[in-house]
């Protein structure tokens, strides 16, 4: 086994390192909805609520990349 395929099983038994990249992920998710005008669907009181993108609170958090559109735009 090569020692990039080692370093990267390892990446993927931190458990750690995946559930920051899970939380970057929705991070990032949320933030495109609001951007793109987009609702997000929420779980709460034992139901799926929708949430308007103008409702959408996001937060910047320095671990976050800017957001990059295919295009070149924005």
């Amino acid at each position: 086994m090569k020692t990039t395929d080692q370093k990267t099983i390892r990446q993927l038994l931190d458990e750690g390192a995946v559930l920051k990249a899970l939380e970057r992920g929705s991070r990032r998710a949320v933030k495109m909805h609001k951007l793109l005008g987009n609702p997000i669907a929420i779980w709460r009181d034992d139901k799926v609520v929708w949430i308007p993108p103008e409702e959408i609170q996001v937060e910047d958090h320095p671990e976050d990349m800017p957001l990059a559109w295919p295009d070149g735009q924005h």
